[in-house]
């Protein structure tokens, strides 16, 4: 039984759900975290979507089925609670997505937990002009080196459609990024 089972198995035991929950916390929270922070950029944001991406896994590990592993679930859960989260958050700020883009950089450029050179603040402004899809895509690919079975399971999306999406994404970068 591989790890990530019998932290299942245990997470369904009343007896021992609070415990492997840690277990849990220590396995993936720092993962979790970086996922997120690349979805909705600040470090207080990204705090507050883990802490309700964990709320949602700790109330629904009973339904966990096992069709997908446990990491690609979490990442499911982390990605929808994040695309809430700025759903929620644009609509009460910005009037369109240009404003949005131009808001979060700024949020980015002025962390102080972003280190970043110009070639960094260069390919984040790129970034910033995809989709959202295509930068959902791309993060999760070149960042977070998801294969395209896993990112398709997290955003119900088809292979082939990601692939496009992200060869698409790479290419307008690769035109960009030495400007």
């Amino acid at each position: 039984m591989s790890k990530d089972a019998e932290l299942v198995k245990k997470l369904k035991d009343a007896t021992l759900k609070d415990r492997a929950f840690n277990e849990l916390l220590d396995a993936y929270q720092e993962r979790l975290y970086w996922h997120i922070r690349k979805i909705v950029v600040t470090h207080e944001n990204a705090d507050d979507v883990l802490q309700n991406t964990f709320i949602r896994v700790y109330k629904n590990i009973q339904k966990f089925e096992g069709k997908s592993s446990l990491h690609t679930w979490m990442y499911r859960i982390a990605y929808n609670e994040s695309i809430r989260f700025l759903e929620q958050n644009n609509k009460k700020n910005y009037a369109n997505i240009e404003e949005v883009s131009e808001a979060h950089l700024e949020v980015l450029f002025g962390d102080e937990y972003f280190d970043g050179d110009e070639i960094q603040k260069k390919l984040q402004t790129i970034i910033a002009g995809f989709s959202e899809k295509q930068q959902r895509v791309f993060q999760m690919k070149y960042f977070d080196d998801l294969s395209f079975r896993q990112i398709s399971e997290i955003v119900e999306i088809s292979e082939s459609t990601l692939k496009s999406t992200y060869y698409t994404a790479v290419k307008i970068i690769e035109e960009k990024i030495f400007l």
